[in-house]
């Protein structure tokens, strides 16, 4: 698989990165015996390998901005390039020493997801894309899953937590999505699940609440392995909505149509 130089600079930065979090994730589970817990041993992990990408993204493309998982922002000066980064989705799988976290970097062309790569440390996997060029999962090439019924799908979501989400309507949602399909699985870890589409893995998937860099990425990983995106309301702006179906065309539809069955009492 050729690789065009910005992807390069990109898989580098992941790689990079991961090393830093590989080695604390390593001692992440020695600080589970602790009172205190490993919470801000997490914070500074993540701290630590956003400054690493950053530095190599920026590095790379000084004129590009840049919009990081924490929310800071930095606008280029070329106007036409934005980088997106999460450097630790699935924080709270990492924080339980759950080897299920991704490094995710999306490249931001005039508004589309031009190149994409999500990189699992704890496994090796490192998924990447281009538009127009495919998307790979360690330079095997991608294509979503076949299945056309929901009958035969295993289907992947986000769980809402304390304090995010409303726990109602996504119980609701949930409730009339099992009754349909094979399986329902949470994993934490919204770039993974996306990623996981794009090979085949998962038949489908929907969340809601999610930001930018939860889905940049695999928005595109998707894609080009033959999937379709929409959000939620069947619009085609999951970023700005923060609401996301992917699945191949069947199943993003049928999926899409469980979703909007209406809620009890209306």
């Amino acid at each position: 698989m050729a690789r065009s130089a910005l992807l390069n600079v990109m898989v580098q930065a992941a790689f990079k990165a991961g090393k830093s979090l590989s080695r604390d994730f390593g001692e992440v589970q020695n600080l589970q015996v602790s009172m205190k817990g490993p919470g801000d041993y997490v914070s500074q992990a993540d701290r630590k390998a956003e400054k690493i990408v950053r530095e190599e993204l920026m590095k790379a493309r000084p004129t590009y901005g840049y919009l990081g998982e924490d929310g800071d922002e930095v606008e280029g000066t070329d106007g036409a390039h934005r980088w997106i980064v999460d450097t630790l989705d699935g924080a709270a799988n990492f924080l339980h020493g759950i080897p299920h976290f991704s490094i995710t970097i999306a490249l931001e062309r005039q508004g589309e997801i031009v190149t994409a790569v999500i990189l699992n440390p704890a496994t090796d996997e490192l998924y990447t894309a281009e538009r127009g060029g495919g998307a790979f999962l360690n330079d095997r090439r991608l294509r979503v899953a076949a299945r056309r019924s929901l009958a035969d799908a295993v289907i992947s979501t986000g769980t809402p937590f304390l304090g995010r989400g409303h726990h109602g309507n996504y119980l609701i949602e949930l409730r009339h999505v099992m009754g349909e399909v094979a399986g329902v699985r949470s994993l934490g870890a919204p770039s993974l699940a996306l990623a996981y589409v794009a090979a085949g893995r998962f038949d489908g998937y929907w969340e809601r609440g999610l930001m930018p860099w939860d889905t940049a990425a695999g928005m595109l990983m998707v894609r080009e392995a033959g999937g379709w995106i929409a959000d939620i309301d069947g619009g085609n702006k999951p970023m700005e909505d923060g609401s996301i179906v992917a699945g191949n065309e069947y199943i993003r539809k049928a999926l899409h149509e469980v979703l909007h069955r209406p809620m009890p009492g209306k």
